[in-house]
């Protein structure tokens, strides 16, 4: 009892400990990151990201002033549609999270759906693809879940003439980054355009896919109503890392990752080059001096009629395996002429049931052992056989080697995000573009970190809580071996103690139940039932016993009554 005590005022204290530290969590899990402290279990105290005159492109989307100067709606149309579906009429707005949403934080929702929607905005400073990394850092939280469109980013190259209002599917970008998603068909977008160094054409290089593992992680970041963190780093070695909420899913080279690839084969096929007319392919063929057996019987069906077998007994031949339901009713609105005749619906005949079959018996079918089928000659190797053709080799015309791609990127002067979605409540928060981690790492710790505290800390359950206190107190955890070890030791001690005393004391039982009963009359009534038993067997005595025999033993208590 004392230790279910101590047990009980333990978890009591874990659980106003674990109140205390859900305060604390911002501070405790993000410190090298941020400063932002939890406020109440409910609310965590929020600033705007610092604004860094160092980062190319930052927008928290919190000063709405800003946002109105910063942003323009696009009000272009799609070349090639129908005037119904070639406006940009897509709704934006500067809102807060559906869910939780931190105080005073707000985001870019795309509110419409099935409606084209562009808005763009430019960068304080073009990015030059030198010497720096590019680091594109957003949020992205589909709140209703995605059916069919996305949630990525275009890096919209630089152009003095660029015009926001003008923004489109054609306007030239450099690199489009993000999640997309129509039907089962779930892609994490990162395509970056590259100019041919020889005649200036512009190519879309697509990234290899997620593998099968990421692949099914980040399908669920598309349903689960939560924001998201998307992180791509591109290195000037050309290399490049993508993340999701901190954790690389994907990472490789501009050069060997990438398809098509950056750099053409320095080899093609001449495509002058035919196959003769009397080149052979054919590898096998049927060997000519090979010739059917005279046994061979190609007239024998695959299986015939098992003759072996026989009509069961009982077998009802005239009672049908199926009746109409006689339960059934014709519906008060069935209509014959627009219907047809109504037919009561067939159930199974209860006649049947008891009968080993009804209906026409038929012979089962068997395979048939003469079968053989078609004779065909055997296969052998082709003596004329000559490979497979391929054209000849030539030197590409159209080579080039391209050893650093990333320097060979347009500079971006500005960010959109150009859409179409079946999907409304799209949510963007806190984009940067930089070339800093740390400002990016910074970013992140302001804003996407709180809000997944405070998302955490809504959601989390009492054992959740005391969990993340124990981890943050490991002390605990010696605390709870005690407590819950020590009934377990003083329960298996007391039960083999009370087992082997009773084993060394065989002629004095531990227990006797008759030493403290006041009234024994039973026992009389036992010594008569014995008597009684007794002289049955005596009367039986001359009986054979069948084998084997079965022991009968008296109860522990008629056994007390006869030795007393």
């Amino acid at each position: 009892m004392l230790a279910h005590r101590l047990l009980g005022f333990l978890f009591l204290g874990l659980a106003f400990g674990a109140e205390q530290d859900e305060e604390e969590v911002s501070s405790s899990s993000s410190s090298k990151k941020s400063s932002k402290v939890v406020k109440t279990e409910d609310d965590v105290v929020y600033l705007p990201p610092k604004d860094d005159p160092d980062v190319y492109f930052g927008e928290h989307f919190d000063d709405a002033a800003g946002f109105e100067r910063r942003w323009t709606k696009s009000s272009a149309k799609k070349e090639g549609k129908e005037v119904d579906l070639s406006q940009y009429d897509g709704e934006w707005n500067r809102e807060a999270a559906l869910k939780d949403p931190l105080m005073g934080d707000f985001g870019l929702v795309l509110k419409s759906k099935a409606k084209h929607a562009a808005i763009s905005s430019l960068l304080r400073k073009p990015f030059l693809f030198k010497e720096e990394p590019l680091i594109l850092q957003y949020e992205v939280n589909f709140q209703k879940g995605q059916d069919c469109g996305g949630g990525y980013l275009k890096l919209i190259s630089y152009d003095k003439a660029f015009e926001s209002r003008g923004f489109n599917d054609k306007t030239p970008y450099t690199i489009m980054f993000g999640p997309d998603k129509c039907g089962s068909d779930a892609k994490l977008h990162f395509i970056f355009r590259h100019m041919n160094p020889i005649n200036g054409s512009i190519t879309e290089k697509n990234a290899k896919k997620l593998d099968t593992k990421e692949r099914t992680n980040f399908e669920e970041f598309l349903k689960d109503k939560r924001p998201h963190l998307y992180r791509l780093i591109l290195h000037p070695d050309s290399t490049y890392e993508i993340s999701i909420d901190y954790k690389i899913v994907n990472h490789g080279s501009l050069l060997q990752d990438f398809e098509p690839p950056v750099n053409p084969p320095p080899e093609i096929d001449d495509p002058k080059d035919f196959k003769p007319a009397d080149w052979d392919e054919i590898e096998k063929i049927p060997d000519p001096e090979a010739s059917k057996p005279e046994d061979w019987d190609e007239d024998q069906p695959r299986q015939i009629l098992d003759t072996t077998d026989s009509k069961p007994d009982g077998w009802l031949d005239d009672e049908p395996a199926t009746i109409p339901d006689p339960t059934a009713e014709k519906p008060e609105d069935w209509d014959e002429e627009m219907d047809g005749e109504w037919e009561a619906p067939l159930v199974d005949n209860p006649t049947c049931v008891s009968a080993p079959g009804c209906g026409v018996w038929k012979r089962p079918m068997i395979d048939n052992p003469l079968y053989k089928g078609k004779w065909r000659a055997p296969l052998i190797n082709n003596p004329n056989y000559q490979g497979k053709w391929k054209p000849m080799k030539i030197k590409n015309p159209d080579y080039f080697n391209d050893p650093e791609p990333f320097k060979r990127l347009s500079s971006i002067g500005a960010v959109g995000i150009e859409l179409w979605s079946m999907s409304e409540d799209i949510y963007f928060d806190n984009l940067v573009i930089t070339d800093n981690l740390e400002i990016a790492n910074s970013w992140a710790a302001e804003s996407y970190d709180l809000k997944i505290q405070k998302l955490d800390a809504n959601d989390a359950g009492m054992f959740r809580r005391i969990l993340l206190y124990s981890n943050r107190n490991p002390w605990l955890y010696a605390v709870y071996v005690v407590l819950v070890g020590l009934p377990l030791v003083l329960i298996v001690t007391f039960c083999f103690s009370g087992g082997s005393s009773s084993s060394k004391g065989d002629t004095k039982p531990l227990v006797d139940p008759k030493k403290t009963d006041a009234v024994q009359e039973d026992d009389d009534e036992e010594e008569d039932d014995d008597e009684e038993e007794n002289e049955d067997d005596e009367s039986d005595s001359s009986m054979p016993v069948p084998e084997p025999s079965v022991e009968v033993k008296s109860s522990p208590r008629k056994r007390r009554a006869r030795k007393e």
